[in-house]
Parts: C-alpha cells; sequence; structure tokens
C-alpha cells in the first residue's frame, strides 16, 4: 500500500477528521431517527471531549511512553546511534525558502546530538520524502546536525517513508559493517512500534526515546479541552493503529 494511499485512510480513522462521520450520520437520522440521531451525537461528544482534555489524553499518552523507559548514566555499549525522522518544516522563510527538520522532528536530532556527545558513536539518519520535497528528511537532519550542533553524520538513509522501511534499509547498510547493537532514537510515544519492526529487522535495540509528554497545567484545567491535547491525541492514536498494523502484517 502506497504511503499516500495509509496516510489517507489514517486521516479518517484520527482526530478531529475520525468526528465527521459520525457527525454526517447524526444529521441524517435527525429525522428519520431523532432518537439514534442524539445517541451518535452524545457518543460523538463524548468522544471528542476524551480527545481534547489534557487528563485523559495524558494518561493515554503515558501508556505507550511508559514501556521504554528515558536512558540514563551509565550508557549501555552501541555501535550506531540511528536517528529517526520525524516530517519536514517546508519553504522555511527563516532559513531563505529551504527545508529543513519539523518541530517533531527537531527534539529526535538534538537527542542524537547529545548521545553523540556522550558516546562518540558514529550516527546514521534515516527518512525519505514521504510528504514530497526535493530534500529527505535524512539530509536535513545531517544538515541540521552538522552545521548547527557541530556533530558529524557517517551514514545517510534517504530511501524510507515508513518506519518499517527504515528499519529494513537501515538494517541493509549498518549489518554488512559488522553493526548490530544501535541507540535508536525517536519520540517516546513512537517508541513502541520502532523497537518492534527495528529489532525485527536483526538489531538489538538500545531504545533511546526524546519528547517525553509531560503534563504542563494542573488541577482542575486537566479536565478542560485544550487544541493542544487534540492534536496530541492523534499521535496515540496513529501509534495504537501502526502497533495493530504491523501486528496483522507480521503475527510471529
Amino acid at each position: 500500500m502506497s504511503f499516500f494511499l495509509t496516510n489517507f485512510i489514517a486521516a479518517f480513522l484520527l482526530p478531529p477528521l475520525c468526528f465527521l462521520p459520525l457527525l454526517a450520520v447524526a444529521i441524517f437520522y435527525c429525522k428519520r431517527r431523532p432518537r439514534a440521531a442524539r445517541i451518535i451525537l452524545i457518543i460523538t461528544t463524548a468522544l471528542l471531549y476524551l480527545a481534547a482534555t489534557p487528563f485523559f489524553v495524558d494518561a493515554a499518552l503515558a501508556q505507550l511512553e511508559h514501556r521504554h523507559a528515558a536512558l540514563h548514566e551509565p550508557l549501555p555499549a552501541a555501535d550506531a546511534i540511528v536517528i529517526l525522522g520525524g516530517g519536514s518544516y517546508f519553504n522555511a522563510p527563516e532559513y531563505g525558502g529551504a527545508n529543513t527538520v519539523s518541530e517533531a522532528a527537531l527534539p529526535r536530532v538534538l537527542y542524537g546530538a547529545h548521545l553523540y556527545r556522550a558516546t562518540n558513536t558514529p550516527i546514521l539518519v534515516t527518512g525519505g520524502t514521504p510528504s514530497g520535497g526535493q530534500s529527505s528528511e535524512a539530509a536535513q537532519m545531517r544538515d541540521v546536525l552538522t552545521q548547527d550542533f557541530l556533530i558529524p553524520v557517517r551514514w545517510l538513509e534517504e530511501h524510507s517513508n515508513t518506519t518499517l522501511e527504515n528499519a529494513r534499509n537501515s538494517y541493509a547498510m549498518l549489518h554488512p559493517l559488522g553493526i548490530h547493537k544501535i541507540y535508536l532514537v525517536t519520540s517516546a510515544s513512537h517508541m513502541s512500534r520502532a523497537a518492534q519492526v527495528f529489532a525485527q529487522a536483526g538489531f538489538e535495540v538500545v531504545a533511546a526515546p526524546t519528547a517525553f509528554n509531560t503534563p504542563d497545567i494542573f488541577g482542575v484545567m486537566r479536565f478542560v479541552p485544550r487544541a493542544k491535547s487534540l492534536y496530541a491525541s492523534k499521535f496515540f492514536i496513529h501509534e495504537l493503529i501502526g502497533l495493530a498494523w504491523y501486528r496483522i502484517k507480521s503475527p510471529t
């Protein structure tokens, strides 16, 4: 299945678009079956509240993130640092219209640089052009690492558009070099799926998660819906769908 088709289908399963079909059904039945329409509206409103409320979204994300704890000293040894792409910031005006790393990718790059300084382990960056653009996510990460952080990048993997392809293409590059154990750098919410497919590809994975979801509000405001939480719920549901899909594709 192509990247475009996969993401087109996924869009209808993720907030906020996933609520529109339910609303359409409720509108369709509002005169024909008003009781059914009211029930659908109540369910839709409840789901929207849950998906936009910090208390529930933070708890959901924690279930994914706590599967792999943050690394602490002393760090285990590994042969390479593999940093996964996380999207692009297209046509950035402040960079002369060039493409660079996205808001989601920057913490991965930053933590990869931190690991390099702590371990002096060589870096591979992986990511193609899943959303289009003239430069790959891997090239954008390399440029930020080398130009802004003064961190060398040894390997560039530019042909993968999914996490599964990240894993297989990275293994194809590193395995012939005798590299088997890696630090895997990605967002904490993405780590469960990423670690699974990289291990299946043949790596011994040292999970190096970053960008944990850390609640920034307290008290009663945690039960007040926020746009930020609705946005975060999209990533939680996306990861659940991804884990389920990989399990269907590779049940063993």
